[in-house]
Formats: C-alpha cells, sequence, structure tokens
C-alpha cells in the first residue's frame, strides 16, 4: 500500500527538533499542522458531506447532524437530548405502504387457464367409505393459480384452475374438500396477518423464484416486478411479491429450529456478527456456521444473545474474532487473520518501533500457519521456536509507547491459549473465514436495502437466509426443496427435513 504522507515521519526523533534552525522548525511545524488539518477534515466526512455511500457512516453515530446555532453561529449551551447518539428514527406520522383511502390498482393483465385440477374427498368423513367416482358431486369453490415450471433449459409460467367438490356418501353425509391453511404469522393491531394457504394466486415454485430473486439475488420489488413483467410477461403487484418474500421466511421458521439443534451439538462452530439495521435502530446479525449448517440470527449483541443461540451447554470448539463475549467459553480458537490485519496495519503505518512488531508478528503468524499446516504439531522444534518468538514480541511490545501497538502485544497475550489452540489439534481452522464468508452475502444487501423495518422482516429474513444456506452447504437442490417446504407449510403438513447430503 502507497504512502499517502511524508516517508520522514517515523525518521524524525525528539532530540532531532533541538537541533534545527528556526526555519527548519517553522517548516517542520506547516507540514504537520496542514496533515493535521487533512486527517480532521477526513475524519468529519460521512455520507451527508462527502460523496460516501450511506452504508459506510458509522453505526454508532448515525444520529442527524446538529443545526447550527443562531445568533451569528455561537455555541448554544443547551444540553443534548435525552436520546442523543442513538440511531435516528424517521417519524412521518402515517405506516409504509398504500395509506387508507388510496386509488386502488386491478390486474389488466387477464388470466389464460391451461388446464384444470379437480380435488374431490375420496372417503366420507363419517362412515369411513370409500366414495366412487359416480357419485353426485358438486363445486364449492375454485381458483386460479400461477406456477413455474422448469424445463431443461427453460423457464414457463402456466396457469391452472383448482376445483373444489363436495361428495355425498350413501349414508347422506356430505363430505367436503377445501384448500389447505397452512401457519400464521400473526401482530397486534395489523388490519390483514399473515396466512399461509393452499389457496393463492402465486403456486410455491414461483413464490420461491420470486424469494430467490429477492433474498439471493437481492433485487428489490420493483425490480422483482420489472424482470418479471418483461421476461416472463406476468403482471404481479408489489404487495403480492412481498407476500411471496415473506412466505419463504414464515415456511423456513419451523426448519431454523431444527437447525439451530444441529449447530448446538456440532464440534466446530464458526460464528461473528455484523451490524444491521432495522428501521434505523441499530441491531446484530449474527452467523453460526458448522461443516452442514448455517444459521442466522437478528438481535442484539449482548452477551445473553451469544447464550440463547448456542445454548449453556455447549461444548465444541468456537472459531471467533476477539470480541469479549466469546472469551468465557472454555474451548476457543482466535481468528489469526484478524491478527495478521492488526499487525500490517503497524507494519504500512507510522508507528516507529512498533512498526518493526507488526512486521515481525505478521511474518511469524504465516510461517506458524505454514506449519501446522504442512503436518508440524506443537512438539516440533520449529513450531516451538515459532510460538517462543511470537510471545516474546508482545511481552517486549505490551509496555510501548504506541497505544496500538502495546494493546495489539496485550491482547496476544491475554487470549495465547485460544490463539494457538490450532497447534496442538490440527482439526481446527485457524481462521474464521467461514463466518465472514457467510456474512459476506448479508452485508452486501444491508448496503443495498439499509436493512429490514420490523421485527416479523428481520426474523423472516434470517430464517430465509438460513435455510438457502444450509441447502447450499450440503449439496442440496436449494431451490427445488424450498418449493417443496411452501407447499407442505401451505397445506399445513410437518416441513420436509434438509437432506445431509445430495441425493443422488
Amino acid at each position: 500500500m502507497p504512502r499517502r504522507f511524508d516517508s520522514d515521519l517515523n525518521d524524525i526523533k525528539r532530540t532531532d527538533l533541538a537541533v534545527m534552525s528556526r526555519e527548519e522548525l517553522e517548516e517542520w511545524a506547516w507540514r504537520l499542522h496542514e496533515l493535521a488539518r487533512l486527517l480532521a477534515n477526513r475524519a468529519g466526512e460521512d455520507s451527508s458531506t462527502s460523496s460516501r455511500p450511506p452504508s459506510s457512516d458509522d453505526p454508532y453515530r448515525r444520529e442527524a447532524r446538529s443545526k447550527p446555532a443562531e445568533g451569528g453561529g455561537e455555541t448554544s449551551s443547551v444540553a443534548p437530548p435525552e436520546g442523543a447518539g442513538k440511531p435516528e428514527e424517521r417519524k412521518t406520522g402515517k405506516p409504509a405502504g398504500k395509506q387508507p383511502g388510496a386509488k386502488g390498482h386491478w390486474r389488466c393483465q387477464p388470466i389464460v387457464v391451461s388446464g384444470e385440477i379437480p380435488h374431490a374427498p375420496t372417503v366420507c368423513a363419517a362412515c369411513g367409505a370409500v366414495l366412487r367416482l359416480d357419485l353426485k358431486r358438486r363445486c364449492v369453490g375454485a381458483h386460479n393459480s400461477l406456477e413455474l415450471v422448469r424445463g431443461e433449459m427453460s423457464l414457463q409460467v402456466t396457469a391452472t384452475k383448482h376445483l373444489y367438490f363436495a361428495v355425498r356418501c350413501l349414508c347422506g353425509h356430505e363430505t367436503i374438500v377445501r384448500p389447505g391453511v397452512g401457519a400464521r404469522s400473526e401482530i397486534e393491531g395489523r388490519r390483514r396477518n399473515l396466512q399461509l394457504s393452499e389457496r393463492c394466486l402465486v403456486g410455491p415454485m414461483l413464490t420461491t423464484f420470486i424469494a430467490e430473486l429477492a433474498l439471493r439475488f437481492r433485487l428489490s420489488r420493483r425490480k422483482i416486478q420489472e424482470f418479471l413483467h418483461d421476461w416472463l410477461g406476468l403482471e404481479l403487484g408489489a404487495a403480492t411479491i412481498e407476500r411471496c418474500v415473506h412466505e419463504s421466511g414464515l415456511a423456513s421458521e419451523p426448519v431454523v429450529e431444527q437447525l439451530v439443534r444441529d449447530v448446538r451439538a456440532a464440534e466446530i462452530l464458526h460464528i461473528d456478527e455484523t451490524p444491521w439495521y432495522q428501521k434505523g435502530d441499530l441491531r446484530w446479525m449474527w452467523v453460526m456456521v458448522t461443516a452442514t449448517t448455517t444459521v442466522f440470527h437478528i438481535g442484539s449483541r449482548r452477551k445473553e444473545e451469544l447464550t440463547t443461540l448456542i445454548g449453556e451447554a455447549f461444548l465444541g470448539w468456537l472459531v471467533t474474532d476477539g470480541y469479549l463475549a466469546y472469551r468465557d467459553h472454555p474451548r476457543r480458537q482466535r481468528c489469526l487473520a484478524h491478527l495478521i490485519r492488526k499487525g500490517l496495519a503497524l507494519a504500512e503505518g507510522y508507528y516507529g518501533a512498533g512498526s518493526g512488531f507488526g512486521r515481525d508478528l505478521v511474518r511469524d503468524l504465516r510461517r506458524l500457519i505454514e506449519r501446522v499446516h504442512d503436518g508440524e504439531g506443537g512438539d516440533t522444534h520449529a513450531v516451538k521456536r515459532l510460538m517462543a518468538r511470537i510471545k516474546w514480541n508482545c511481552q517486549c511490545n505490551r509496555d510501548e509507547f504506541e497505544k496500538k501497538v502495546r494493546e495489539l502485544a496485550g491482547e496476544i497475550l491475554n487470549d495465547w491459549d485460544a490463539v494457538v489452540a490450532f497447534v496442538w489439534d490440527p482439526t481446527l481452522p485457524p481462521t474464521n473465514n467461514e463466518a465472514e464468508r457467510a456474512l459476506r452475502h448479508a452485508v452486501i444487501a444491508r448496503r443495498i436495502s439499509f436493512g429490514t423495518r420490523t421485527d416479523e422482516g428481520s426474523r423472516f429474513y434470517a430464517a430465509a437466509l438460513s435455510v438457502i444456506d444450509t441447502c447450499r452447504r450440503r449439496g442440496v437442490e436449494t431451490w427445488g426443496y424450498v418449493g417443496s417446504l411452501i407447499a407442505a407449510t401451505r397445506a399445513s403438513l410437518p416441513p420436509p427435513a434438509i437432506p445431509t447430503r445430495a441425493v443422488a
């Protein structure tokens, strides 16, 4: 990385100032003044004062910028409001979405039905007799369903009419077949709750396809609407698209409960967290990754949240970063990639002798990873020498003048057992790359959509991502499974389990 400032910032020492002439001191003071002004201006920039995107703003400082005080720019002595420092929440006085009394939008595209599917009872609900085909029947209901049919190299949307019949048995009882009614999500005060049912305009596979565009390819509801219209000739409203995305999340929640149990029984668990926003408020997205399972969760960053996720009796290994909430777990591997990045920051910065410590630390940590990867255990002379050198360098710099240097040295020494745990157990990975890769997709989505808006939306988003990533990790055909999951949930059937490996 090229250095942006003077190359001799590291070379100047306090004793050199004593022998400088007045002109040289003035020149040095002016250069440092310009540098300080540049850095101060850069530190004060955010998305409202520069071309940076809003996603680059500090998650802890998203409050509105203070207005200039009246009366010639004098600083106001009024104490800051009680909520200062908290994320700003826009209060417009009306809920999101179409407002009551707004003009409705009706379907302009006629539905051309290509076939009919009859649903008639086969057994009498009263006497249990088999209902013959020649018995009198009557149609009690019907609805159209749009479904996505996947060919070898094609996609086609078809419309099917589902007919529901009532049949009268010889005993006199009339048995009626109606569309199945599945899971329901209720929110107090909402006009219409989310109810999964077989009586739905959008079929399971088309619902899955829409959810894929939103969750996996990160398209907005309007972009999905445009894509369906332009490429598949299908006209759907934004509310219908939103319902499809929520249905996939609601259907995924029972499956996630089993995935959490799988995570708690794992031998090695990668875990990480990243900021997430819910209607402007700061939340945190957690991810837990094992060899065959991935679970996402949106909540707080408190230690109690971690205990809720992995349970109090988790006995496996945790692979984590240096967050304090993880440090009470007795079996833990510290991510060395984080320490290497911190060492690189010292090596390429202006930290005097601390830059040399950063270079040595990066070199020794990388060599330690290479030797363990090549099969050398903690009993070999080369590995013992590397660990002793890393520890000795940290001890020598624990009281260094530069704050970042002594903090890094102290961090490694205080967490030494977790730093070198992989040396004694070759099955442990030295980095937390699995969890960081799993979070990358959600981080990109957060930068595009700025998070979610409701608790329900956060739950559904995390549950759907958990099922999608677990299917991909286990080699399961993702969208076929999600389609069958939505179909089962609409019919109030038990959700199918995700296979542990791909079905031949």
